[in-house]
């Protein structure tokens, strides 16, 4: 297998720590090691893995060279600028095939936490079985703990369990869900979390992408041939006539021959500073302090500090966030609107918090 790993987000949820020279991935959110080369470290234990790949931004490429171990300079891969999964899947699909034709391909975003690294092994081999025997797009679904509003769904049919236990065929995407309608697709037990990551042989996809993303894939054609001549040549010009798309909307909600893995590792995005808290040790209080910090007469509080001692006191749920040049304050159950906080400091022009 050669997985590609995905790592040109800019994790604005966990401003201010993440900035656009420092996102998410390559922050050490949970444990002592950035979240991206966890997930190089994870990906290199599986046997079956031939190479990794990382899928980044020019601004981040030197820093993504420098600090993540265990990669190949020539294997980070510069996409010129985010134009969302499916044209990033795609240019490291072109890349891969012309090395390794049709090889099985793994796709995996740079920030996520897997824990159970038997059943995560498992789930891959049994996913690239499944794409080979049946050349089907493959994904992997989380069975859901609680009626999540933040993720997609994927529903599949309980009938069409495959040779291997917990390959079952999809039916439906379901985008993210009101509470209510997370609430059903609980109680239905037809429905996984989608994880956002996918295996598949390249051959398949980019088929799929010729029928379904005729654009995307004659733009592919044109820098594969470019590729064939240089492998490190400039295709910028041909990028900038790209429209955005995501893998789910632009390919895996038309395909017809979809699959989807049940895994039984556990699983999170990290994709708050709630989810950080869910997963620090707690001190005094059911409270997490990284960094320096005091909590007094409070309890499940969060705070992060950098160089400098923050102090709660007589105060609970709440998120602390100090750096060198910016404060975050507030409750823990509103975490998701930080991401506002961000396009504010954007039409405001506050490049040097961004």
């Amino acid at each position: 297998m050669h997985c590609v790993i995905m790592a040109g987000g800019r994790g604005t949820r966990f401003w201010p720590y993440s900035r656009n020279s420092r996102p998410k991935q390559m922050l050490n959110i949970v444990g002592d090691k950035s979240m991206l080369q966890m997930t190089v470290d994870r990906l290199k234990k599986i046997p079956t893995v031939k190479e990794i790949f990382i899928v980044t931004g020019e601004e981040l490429a030197e820093t993504v060279k420098a600090e993540v171990k265990g990669i190949k300079a020539e294997n980070v891969i510069v996409e010129p600028s985010g134009k969302n999964t499916a044209p990033c899947i795609g240019l490291a699909a072109t890349r891969i095939c012309l090395q390794d034709k049709n090889c099985i391909m793994g796709v995996f975003p740079a920030d996520h936490l897997v824990v159970g690294h038997r059943d995560f092994e498992k789930a891959l081999r049994t996913a690239s079985h499944i794409a080979r025997k049946r050349h089907s797009l493959v994904t992997i679904g989380i069975e859901p703990t609680y009626p999540a509003t933040g993720y997609g769904y994927i529903q599949y049919d309980v009938n069409s369990e495959d040779d291997h236990l917990d390959a079952y065929r999809v039916k439906t995407f379901a985008e993210k869900p009101h509470r209510e309608l997370a609430e059903r697709f609980l109680e239905s037990g037809d429905f996984l979390w989608n994880s956002g990551m996918f295996i598949w042989e390249t051959g398949t996809l980019l088929k799929e992408m010729q029928r379904h993303m005729p654009d995307l894939f004659h733009s592919l054609e044109l820098m594969k041939k470019r590729f064939k001549k240089d492998i490190n040549a400039s295709v910028a010009d041909l990028w900038k006539n790209i429209a955005p798309d995501s893998i789910d909307y632009g390919l895996l909600e038309k395909s017809e021959n979809i699959h989807v893995i049940q895994a039984k590792y556990d699983w999170s995005d990290v994709g708050s500073w709630k989810a950080a808290f869910d997963l620090s040790s707690k001190k005094s209080g059911n409270n997490v302090i990284k960094g320096d910090g005091a909590i007094l007469n409070g309890q499940d509080n969060f705070i992060q500090s950098e160089g400098r001692f923050t102090a709660v006191v007589g105060a609970d749920n709440l998120v602390v966030v100090n750096t060198e040049d910016a404060t975050l304050v507030i409750p823990k159950d509103k975490v998701e609107s930080v991401k506002e906080l961000v396009e504010y400091l954007q039409k405001t022009d506050r490049k040097e918090l961004l």
